[in-house]
């Protein structure tokens, strides 16, 4: 089973990103587009900018802890955004 790290990247404000893990990137994505998710929803519609596949569930949820870190989050605008 694979675990995605995925970057959302808002239509509305395309300097407001996402940062998730999810098993079903589709669903995820709708979920954020329906405004099912409280965090999200002032800046839907959101798009995919990127996500990696692990098949460690530990090691994705690592990732996506480092993205959202400071030194992480400057990682992801040098590298995806």
């Amino acid at each position: 089973m694979e675990y995605l790290v995925y970057i959302l990247s808002s239509k509305k404000d395309s300097r407001k990103h996402y940062i998730g893990i999810t098993k079903d990137l589709k669903k995820r994505l709708n979920e954020h587009n329906d405004c099912k998710s409280e965090y999200t929803k002032k800046f839907a519609p959101w798009e995919i900018k990127t996500f990696i596949a692990f098949k460690d569930r530990l090691l994705a949820e690592r990732f996506e802890r480092y993205l959202k870190s400071g030194s992480g989050y400057a990682f992801l605008n040098k590298h995806f955004i």
